[in-house]
């Protein structure tokens, strides 16, 4: 039935070819049938309008209304094709504006008051007849297919209003989307523009100490120069990798030349998070591994960003854990909470797992966030693990609270 209904659907004037063909049928059939030979012509004429009533309503409609005038002075007697105004009233109202369906209805009551007092004659009419007289011509069927045909017209523009709302709010979370993606690019420009800087600055140093120990302590030199090396390696491979993102800062100043998180400061990060209230465990599991420090900026984030939507969605009694698992070609970081996940209610945006990928995708690597089967949320990342020259960047993991809680 549903594949009918989406035929018929597709297939709306033929259709009403059929229903104005089958009018048209019964009307000329019974006058024939009868002898009144010269309303049949007529009975299919009113019946012809309905197969364009819903392209041309207003002209179906009154189309139908001339020739049902003719009808009524040529013939003493109604026909079965006469239901052809009542559908093409409620097509009229359910195709054009109230103002002109209102006209059309006047128009069908006046008819049906002069086409009564035409035929109402002692012995003109038969019982049968006088049925489908009054059935077809007093004003409850009128009444009725306009009230039917503007319900319709209603809910139709209902849904329009619907679907253009849908679109104009796909479109806007769209746009917001591009906005947050955006301005998280931007941000992303500003720091890793400094972890840039910091490796530059880390170069020049290490030259200036190689010039100055290049007579008295030639080994120290080379490990200099070695050092820049591996610094300039990196420098460069940041530089290619954010070529395409790279902003100047929005107020047109120089951004700021403070040490950037990473790894080494989770510790910190858990111990902030912990005096805020929420229980949280850590645990690292393989051997750990240097990360550029754009990676380790990125890693940080994702461990701020997954605890700070625990609290702000978890639950007062939540509790989260954070896992780092060294692998030999990424850094794969998971966190887990049991509080309320999705369901909690939302005071923000919604940017923050928007920012987690943006993050991860600068460097290859992919995010997967949602609620647990158990209950509550998670956030696995994975980094892939670059060469590096030796750095502290683990010095953190031994600080206070970076044990298993």
């Amino acid at each position: 039935m549903a594949f009918v209904y989406a035929w018929l659907r597709r297939h709306p004037r033929l259709v009403d070819g059929v229903l104005a063909a089958a009018l048209a049928f019964l009307g000329s059939g019974s006058m024939l049938a009868t002898g009144r030979w010269l309303a049949a012509p007529l009975s299919v004429a009113i019946a012809l309008p309905v197969a364009l009533r819903r392209t041309h309503p207003a002209g179906a409609f009154a189309a139908g209304i001339v020739v049902g005038a003719l009808q009524v002075f040529v013939s003493n007697h109604p026909t079965p094709s006469d239901l052809a105004i009542v559908i093409l009233l409620y097509s009229l109202a359910a195709y054009r504006p109230r103002r002109i369906s209102l006209t059309g209805l006047a128009i069908c009551l006046a008819g049906s008051g002069v086409a009564i007092a035409r035929w109402w004659a002692p012995g003109n009419l038969n019982a049968l007849d006088w049925l489908l007289a009054s059935s077809l011509m007093l004003a409850g069927p009128s009444l009725f297919a306009w009230v039917l045909g503007d319900s319709m017209r209603y809910r139709r523009a209902y849904y329009t209003s619907l679907e253009d709302r849908a679109a104009r709010l796909e479109a806007e979370r769209d746009a917001q989307a591009q906005i947050a993606a955006a301005a998280e690019r931007a941000r992303i420009a500003r720091e890793l523009h400094d972890v840039v800087a910091h490796n530059v600055s880390v170069m020049v140093v290490q030259a200036d100490g190689a010039s100055y120990a290049l007579q008295a302590n030639p080994d120290r030199a080379r490990e200099a120069l070695a050092a820049i090396a591996c610094t300039g390696r990196q420098a460069l491979a940041e530089m290619r990798r954010m070529l395409g993102v790279l902003r100047r800062d929005e107020e047109g100043t120089e951004t700021g030349r403070a040490p950037l998180p990473g790894i080494g400061q989770i510790g910190e990060l858990l111990e902030q998070t912990r005096a805020s209230g929420l229980a949280v465990s850590f645990k690292v599991e393989g051997v750990p591994q240097p990360l550029p420090e754009g990676a380790a900026l990125a890693a940080y984030r994702i461990v701020q960003e997954s605890l700070t939507n625990t609290r702000k969605h978890g639950g007062p009694l939540a509790t989260a854990q954070v896992t780092l698992r060294y692998l030999e070609d990424a850094l794969v970081l998971r966190i887990t909470d049991d509080g309320h996940g999705p369901a909690a209610a939302s005071d923000g945006a919604g940017h923050g797992l928007t920012g987690m990928r943006e993050r991860v995708a600068v460097y290859g690597g992919w995010v997967q966030a949602g609620p647990r089967p158990a209950g509550g949320f998670h956030v696995t990342a994975r980094l892939p693990l670059m060469q590096a020259p030796p750095s502290q960047v683990l010095a953190g993991l031994d600080a206070p609270g970076a044990g298993a809680a």
